[in-house]
């Protein structure tokens, strides 16, 4: 039986040079896998998310991510990722795409030399009490938030972001959480907040560029500044740029992509 070999690709997302955003693995299938191959591809590649896709009709696409260790409902930079990948790798002939996953359908399209993505807004909740588990991080946050799956910690100044030293292992002792995000916002005017995201209960210790943790960023400083467009740094040792637009349900995440790798998996 002859094998078909599976395209793949890995992208730097939210960067418009190569080596710094977040890379993303890009899988293009053309056949349904199952789910313990695909988080064994998702590990062996070995980065923060990997996506796959399957073409339903025309610029309609199932996508799903996978971390090392699990499968993930939302992941912004593997998205703008398999949007690169489609577009302007294959260069299909479509200016937009529908994706069918496991946060409902996602909507891409491409603005010039950028790619928006069209994603839930997570709505942001003041914490009326802050477990043990998150004062025991010694942050000094302003403000704690849950948001979907994640809780964000609100902090004074940018440096206070950029000098934050992990506890990783404290970190997941906060149970039943995707993520931690901190944030304050910006010390430059060139943007408007800057934030890090951990995760190190879905294998992830910090996140370089974190799309999906915007959806809940783009809502908290959008009450704090009144702005509807925000200019967002993810302060990693990778860095990466992205605009938010914050929409009533909907906000857009819009940023750059760079491929790195174009290969074939050949293991099936």
């Amino acid at each position: 039986m002859t094998i078909k070999p599976v395209a793949a690709f890995i992208v730097d997302a939210f960067s418009y040079k190569a080596f710094s955003g977040n890379p993303a693995a890009v899988c293009i299938l053309n056949e349904d896998k199952s789910d313990s191959w695909l988080q064994q591809v998702a590990a062996e590649f070995n980065l923060s998310e990997t996506a796959f896709l399957r073409q339903q009709n025309n610029n309609h696409w199932h996508l799903r991510w996978f971390t090392p260790t699990c499968e993930v409902k939302l992941c912004g930079h593997a998205t703008l990722a398999s949007t690169h990948v489609l577009l302007k790798e294959l260069k299909l002939p479509y200016s937009s795409l529908t994706f069918s996953s496991l946060s409902g359908d996602l909507a891409a399209r491409i603005e010039g030399s950028q790619i928006a993505l069209n994603f839930p807004r997570i709505f942001s909740h003041p914490m009326m009490s802050v477990p043990n588990e998150i004062d025991a991080l010694g942050l000094n946050q302003l403000n704690a938030y849950t948001a979907g799956e994640d809780i964000i910690l609100e902090l004074a100044y940018e440096a206070d972001v950029t000098d934050y030293q992990p506890d990783f292992a404290a970190i997941k002792n906060i149970i039943d959480v995707r993520g931690l995000i901190i944030t304050a916002p910006s010390a430059t005017k060139e943007r408007d907040f800057v934030s890090r995201f951990f995760a190190p209960n879905v294998g992830i210790n910090e996140d370089p560029v974190t799309g999906s943790a915007h959806c809940s960023l783009g809502d908290l400083w959008f009450k704090k500044l009144g702005k509807k467009s925000l200019r967002a740094e993810q302060l990693s040792k990778r860095r990466g740029f992205l605009e938010v637009v914050v929409h009533e349900q909907r906000v857009e995440l819009i940023g750059e992509c760079v491929t790195v790798l174009k290969g074939q998996l050949c293991s099936q």
